[in-house]
Formats: C-alpha cells, sequence, structure tokens
C-alpha cells in the first residue's frame, strides 16, 4: 500500500513514516500544498493521502478541494492542530474522508488508516484467490494450499496488485512506482528479483512475463471470496 504524507513539520513526518514502515506502507512525503497537488495530478498511484492543512505555498483545505474538482477519489486523511468544529466540518464537506487531530497516538492514526483502505477497496470481507493463494487485505496473511507463506513487505505489494488487476499488464516502471518510494535506491533488476521470488514461492508460471513489455498475472482461476 502507497501512502501519500504531506506534512510541513519534519519531526513528525518522520515520526509517522517510522511508525507505518512495520505496517506494509511505502510512505511518501512532501512538504508543501503545491508539490502535493502536482504529484496527485500527475495520477501517482497512491492508496491513501494523509494530508496537513497548515501548509505553505499551499492550504491543505485548497489541495483537497483542488483534487476533488478533478474528480480524484483518493481516499484523504486530514491531520491538523485545527481542532474547532467548524473547521472539521468545512474539511469533511470539502472532501476529506476522516479528520485527525494533533496531537494523536500512533494506534489511531493506523486504525484510521486500515478503515480508509477497507472502505475504498471494498473489500472488508473479502479475501482474493487464485490457484491455491489466498490473499486476506485484511490481515494481510496469504497461503498457498492452506498453509501460510511468509512475504515480504514488497511481495506482498506485488502479488496483492497482481491478485487484484488480473489480465493487466504492468510494466516494469509502473511495478516500481508501485512498491518504492520516491527516496529508496532501487536496484536495475528489483523487480525481476521480486517477481522470481514470488515464483519460487509459489509455482513458476504465477507471472508471466511479456518480454519488452512487462509482467501479467492471467485471469484463468482468479476470484474473489467473501
Amino acid at each position: 500500500m502507497r501512502i501519500l504524507l504531506v506534512e510541513d513539520d519534519p519531526s513528525l513526518a518522520s515520526g509517522i513514516r517510522l511508525a507505518l514502515k512495520p505496517e506494509n506502507f511505502t510512505v511518501d512525503h512532501l512538504s508543501d500544498g503545491v508539490s502535493a497537488l502536482a504529484a496527485l495530478k500527475e495520477g501517482e498511484p497512491f492508496d491513501v493521502v494523509i494530508l496537513d492543512l497548515g501548509l505553505p505555498r499551499m492550504d491543505g483545505m485548497q489541495v483537497l478541494e483542488a483534487v476533488r474538482r478533478q474528480g480524484n477519489r483518493v481516499p484523504v486523511l486530514v491531520l491538523t492542530a485545527r481542532d474547532a468544529v467548524d473547521e472539521r466540518i468545512a474539511g469533511l464537506d470539502a472532501g476529506a474522508d476522516d479528520y485527525l487531530t494533533k496531537p494523536f497516538e500512533v494506534a489511531e492514526l493506523k486504525a484510521r488508516l486500515r478503515a480508509l483502505l477497507r472502505r475504498s477497496s471494498d473489500q472488508v470481507n473479502s479475501a482474493l484467490e487464485c490457484s491455491g493463494i489466498r490473499l486476506d487485505p485484511l490481515t494481510m496473511q496469504v497461503s498457498y494450499q492452506g498453509k501460510l507463506v511468509v512475504l515480504s513487505r514488497r511481495e506482498l505489494t506485488l502479488l496483492q496488485e497482481f491478485m487484484s488487476h488480473p489480465g493487466r499488464v504492468f510494466t516494469r516502471d509502473t511495478l516500481t512506482r508501485l512498491i518504492y518510494g520516491w527516496d529508496e535506491d532501487v536496484e536495475s533488476n528489483a523487480i525481476e528479483v521480486h517477481v522470481h521470488h514470488l515464483r519460487r514461492k509459489f509455482f513458476p508460471h504465477l507471472i508471466r512475463t511479456l518480454r519488452g513489455i512487462g509482467y501479467v498475472m492471467d485471469k484463468a482461476d482468479q476470484e474473489q471470496h467473501p
């Protein structure tokens, strides 16, 4: 899961990124509203946005309103020190999906993010299944032929993307953006290595390579179960 964190307090941003890293989130950080709006306009594949309101260059409320005018429905969790009721109402009316007032507990932030992701994916009680593989989006546990399989954070993200979009061809660049943050060093063969590991942990034809194009998980045997 990929998160865009828009927060101008460097210490708070650092703390949030550190807290979310063990939760299988890839967190990209921006510190001003103009940069955030530009990133969202470019269609970066974020699953949720954590948006501070008191931002330099462009207020968070303006960013939120502009994003919604563009028709972008990415879930947005507003994070702010403005605790007046009318401010919270204004944020929700502008298109925020949830609101968290500073200071806050990290556990509550994580819980709210999980709730947003469940609602946005419409997978509250569903699991993905394909050829003996089962991936539960709530617990992020994966099993193959009834036995649990341990995956790294990036392998798990990659598998979920393929299973959520059977038949879709992903280029290497697209997969890199999905599982790596902007500030992370990426080896030139990183995606090939992750795909190789997934094939080894399940079966060789799990993911097909389309030479010169990308990768695809075929639609055959792809199901979604309650």
